[in-house]
């Protein structure tokens, strides 16, 4: 067994009791991930009691290796006459407990999975684990923070391609292509979400993905990168500029620039979320683009998820910054109409004394 999984699971089960929740039931990838240690499980689910030993059901086929990896009690199903939704809702009946009250992460039960744990505990009481979830996994041990330095180190490779390759006229998702393949030759597995090649037309737009769209000349392109490795993400964004863009481009960029290096001087443990927008914010202020500034959030956390939901960077927020988070700076861009788009994003490790970017590239303005 991995050193940190008992942990893992003691803590989890340390939140349950305070939840009053007498089990979790872990369906998803993410946090199969976290609390088992394995990338590589599908159609399995962990039982995890708030008191006792947690179980892990997989496919007959995969349990003697689930097992070893996880070093968890495992047991194997034979598929289709059982799945894990019979199994799971068989433990859970199991416990015999008359009105049993399950936590679940909001986003990754299936229909089915649900019916089939109502239909064996009709009087089950749900429970919400997602937020407790995300504050765990938000403090990285070493091999956590080994695999997304990692994974930035592919960004790196991918991100080179991409400036070599852009080019006025060439469609955004040929650049994305040569990204991809120098990302998966430097070792990335994937990216954790669509990736972006954005011509300017398209950079003021809320959640756009590389397409078809020719890349316009005289103009800033914004390429936005993720990878993974071993079932850890990094993420990191950049613009270039083509030709002889506005020079009103140019300035966004080098402020955008500039915020991000004052919020980083800010970024360390014990300051707030809350502060850390304030910082963003008043150096948008002091450059002129206050009013353009309008987005409440400018940084999630990174791990398993390119984007965790914490800590979440936004205005207000008292959220805490711990040692060795991972978080990401800086997602808005300036929101001037015809002018605004270029972005800047790192990936950001908090150390005790300092930071460390985990995305190492030009943040410079780059023209071609």
């Amino acid at each position: 067994m991995k050193e940190y999984i008992p942990g893992r699971i003691a803590a989890l089960q340390a939140e349950l009791k305070k939840l009053e929740l007498d089990a979790a039931l872990i369906y998803d990838r993410e946090n199969l991930i976290y609390f088992a240690g394995v990338t590589d499980l599908e159609g399995g689910v962990l039982c995890v009691p708030a008191e006792g030993e947690a179980e892990l059901f997989c496919i007959w086929l995969e349990a003697g290796h689930m097992h070893e990896a996880t070093g968890l009690k495992t047991t194997g199903f034979y598929f289709p006459a059982e799945n894990q939704s019979i199994r799971a809702a068989r433990w859970l009946a199991g416990l015999g407990l008359a009105k049993p009250r399950v936590g679940f992460t909001r986003y990754f039960i299936s229909l089915k999975d649900y019916q089939c744990l109502r239909e064996a505990c009709p009087d089950m009481v749900v429970g919400d684990i997602a937020t407790v979830c995300y504050r765990l996994r938000s403090v990285k041990c070493p091999e956590e923070i080994d695999r997304i330095r990692r994974a930035g180190k592919a960004l790196e490779a991918g991100m080179s391609a991409a400036v070599a390759s852009v080019r006025a006229g060439m469609p955004e998702c040929e650049v994305l292509a040569e990204a991809e393949y120098a990302m998966g030759k430097a070792g990335s597995q994937g990216s954790p979400f669509r990736m972006q090649v954005l011509t300017h037309s398209r950079q003021m737009q809320k959640h756009p993905y590389a397409g078809a769209t020719p890349l316009e000349d005289n103009a800033p392109v914004v390429i936005h990168l993720g990878a993974t490795v071993d079932g850890y993400a990094a993420k990191m964004c950049r613009t270039v500029f083509l030709g002889t863009p506005p020079e009103e481009c140019v300035k966004i960029y080098e402020t955008l620039r500039k915020i991000q290096d004052d919020t980083v001087a800010a970024l360390r443990p014990g300051v707030t979320c809350g502060e850390l927008y304030d910082a963003a914010a008043a150096s948008a202020e002091a450059a002129g683009y206050g009013k353009y500034w309008i987005m409440e959030h400018i940084g999630y956390g990174v791990g398993i998820r390119q984007s965790e939901f914490y800590p979440i960077i936004a205005k207000g927020s008292a959220t805490v910054i711990e040692e060795n988070m991972v978080v990401d700076l800086l997602l808005p861009s300036i929101y001037v109409p015809k002018l605004g788009g270029p972005r800047l994003t790192d990936t950001i490790l908090v150390k005790a004394d300092g930071v460390e970017y985990l995305t190492e590239f030009d943040r410079g303005i780059i023209r071609k």
